[in-house]
């Protein structure tokens, strides 16, 4: 059968090829029946002109820029906070993977966008919008971008995990507006990964207690066989959903960022 089959494949092509030749007849010479090459050229040309290498520099940058972009929103921002908190939300209600991991991420942007929006319209107005009309440089628009970032991570960061990293950086005193971001990053982070496990054990108390009154209870009744979780996962989400728990998480993490 595969013999049969590269044999009319074979025929398929030959006759194929044969009227290619017939009906092409102003191709390039050298090819049979005038067949046009197929041709790529790649090249790296030197830069001949200053403009030119200051274009490359400023896509380098922004390729730069668009690499790190994940690990911004991730780690300067409300965002780790947010999407650990909602995480411990789930594992506390016992569900696996309801909402979907999308659906999680998806609701921490939002909220993140939410929170840090005041932050980055100081930065439209101070950075960006002064950069676009030529006011200032690259260099300043940079250093203007950093300032409310640097404000809103030292507002939220506990001077100890601050302390720390300027210690390990062996930093002489410095005033806290002055402190650089390769301190206040780390320092920020550790204080957001606290507060949100923190957050995330007052969430795991009251569902705790229900597995507990839920085993309790089958026990005395002499169900030592029936998994508690049959029990206390519907009871669980029903107070859940009766205490409009996923506003009063919103809420919570929203005001979290407020003080």
């Amino acid at each position: 059968m595969r013999t049969r089959l590269l044999i009319v494949l074979m025929w398929v092509f030959s006759a194929a090829w044969q009227a290619s030749g017939q009906t092409n007849t102003g191709g390039v010479a050298g090819l049979p029946g005038g067949i046009t090459p197929f041709r790529l050229n790649v090249g790296l040309e030197a830069a001949q002109q200053p403009q030119d290498v200051d274009i490359a520099i400023k896509v380098l940058f922004t390729i730069t820029l668009l690499a790190m972009a994940p690990s911004i929103v991730l780690l300067m921002t409300s965002f780790t906070r947010i999407v650990i908190v909602l995480s411990f939300v789930r594992s506390a209600l016992s569900l696996q993977g309801t909402p979907a991991n999308q659906i999680l991420i998806g609701l921490s942007l939002f909220i993140t966008y939410f929170i840090m929006e005041p932050v980055w319209g100081k930065i439209d107005a101070n950075a960006l919008q002064p950069y676009i009309n030529k006011q200032i440089s690259a260099a300043q628009a940079l250093e203007e971008a950093s300032k409310p970032i640097r404000e809103f991570m030292l507002k939220q960061a506990r001077p100890k995990d601050i302390d720390l990293f300027a210690g390990m950086a062996k930093l002489p005193p410095t005033a806290v507006e002055d402190l650089p971001l390769k301190v206040v990053i780390p320092g920020f982070i550790i204080s957001e990964l606290r507060t949100a496990f923190q957050m995330g054990f007052l969430l795991f108390l009251p569902f705790i207690l229900i597995d507990l009154v839920v085993a309790t209870v089958l026990m005395s009744l002499g169900m030592m066989m029936m998994p508690p979780a049959t029990i206390s996962l519907p009871l669980k989400i029903l107070l859940f959903v009766l205490v409009d728990g996923w506003s009063l998480v919103v809420r919570s993490l929203v005001l979290s960022f407020a003080t």
